[in-house]
């Protein structure tokens, strides 16, 4: 008997080329108990998040998905295609809620390669994707523009040629959409009286508390988002790797320091568009995550509605009182793991 494979061994970097379109498989129906493991897995507090009587109060059409749980589902759908033979994610930036996911919509995902830069070493190189997702009537629930470093499957295959894309620094406050009206909004139920005039541009905040992350959490987490890289789950494979470990997904890290930020953000829980991010550092099982948030700019969306944007630093077993980002080199200080901008809706003062 022949030996034959119907496998999908993952693309690797000279498999892609710019303007290929990648059509994902698996569309996702996400529930309510997709919302409560979410829940569990992340520690989120946010009300909108967790109290269908407040968010339909709010102007929400009720008990809607995280917009942070949703783009990790349609992250997840493009690992197959995108990085299933990466060594890492690298950043992300355009990124675009432009509405609510609701328990029962079914989410797809297509992405773009826009770029293209084979590493130094030959055998890695780096790819640029837009990947979109959909919900069940067609309509774009997001889109985002993420980077990837990913193996060569010989690293006598000849470089092409090299197009990096021109990606804007951050999404303009004026194009922000798909937030509630917040028409009421009771701080004593959400967990803070902390409204938009409140921050101010430079305005520094310790989240203060930290989460340590479990080997099996963050495999369920990943499993969630139907996440299949090899890099999270493959210990015996992944023995042989640069850190002789298996990484946590990057987006467990996004999605626990978010909740961390709870204290201290409390009214900023709705994410409306990702700027920019890096994952400066890798995160393995037993490490403990803290946060803390920097208010870089902010946004007048409507007469009840303002938008901050905010840059969330995520750092490994230490204070992060301390601050700690970069060095006088530019460089990542030590024990840094994420470097996140992204825009979020916050309430006016009445």
């Amino acid at each position: 008997m022949t030996s034959t494979s119907k496998s999908n061994p993952g693309h690797f970097f000279e498999d892609f080329s710019v303007g290929m379109p990648l059509v994902h498989a698996t569309p996702q129906t996400l529930t309510e108990g997709d919302i409560a493991l979410y829940r569990a897995l992340t520690g989120g507090r946010f009300v909108q998040y967790s109290s269908s009587e407040f968010a339909k109060a709010a102007g929400y059409p009720g008990l809607s998905i995280d917009p942070l749980h949703a783009f990790h589902v349609v992250f997840g759908k493009s690992v197959p295609d995108v990085s299933l033979n990466a060594v890492a994610n690298l950043g992300y930036a355009d990124g675009r809620f432009s509405q609510p996911v609701m328990p029962g919509d079914t989410l797809n995902t297509v992405s773009e390669v826009i770029g293209l830069k084979e590493n130094s070493n030959g055998k890695t190189g780096v790819v640029w994707v837009r990947t979109r997702g959909t919900n069940q009537r067609g309509e774009e629930v997001m889109s985002f523009v993420r980077w990837v470093m990913v193996n060569k499957r010989d690293a006598s295959s000849p470089a092409p040629e090299a197009v990096i894309p021109d990606l804007p620094k951050s999404v303009p406050g004026v194009e922000l959409s798909g937030f509630a009206a917040m028409d009421s909004w009771d701080t004593s139920l959400s967990g803070s009286e902390h409204m938009f005039e409140d921050y101010e541009v430079g305005e520094k905040i310790n989240h203060v508390d930290g989460m340590t992350v479990e080997e099996a959490e963050h495999q369920i987490a990943t499993r969630l988002y139907q996440n299949t890289a090899k890099v999270h789950f493959d210990a015996h494979g992944q023995k042989s790797s640069r850190f002789g470990k298996r990484l946590i997904y990057g987006g467990v890290v996004i999605s626990i320091a978010r909740s961390l930020a709870f204290n201290g953000l409390a009214n900023a829980g709705h994410m409306l568009a990702i700027n920019a991010g890096t994952h400066a550092s890798p995160l393995f099982a037993g490490d403990t995550i803290y946060a803390w948030s920097e208010v870089l700019e902010k946004a007048e969306l409507s007469d009840n509605v303002g938008a901050l944007r905010l840059r969330l630093v995520a750092v490994k077993d230490q204070d992060p009182g301390a601050f700690a980002y970069k060095t006088e080199d530019g460089k990542y200080a030590d024990g840094v793991l994420l470097d996140f901008d992204y825009w979020a809706a916050i309430p006016r003062e009445r």
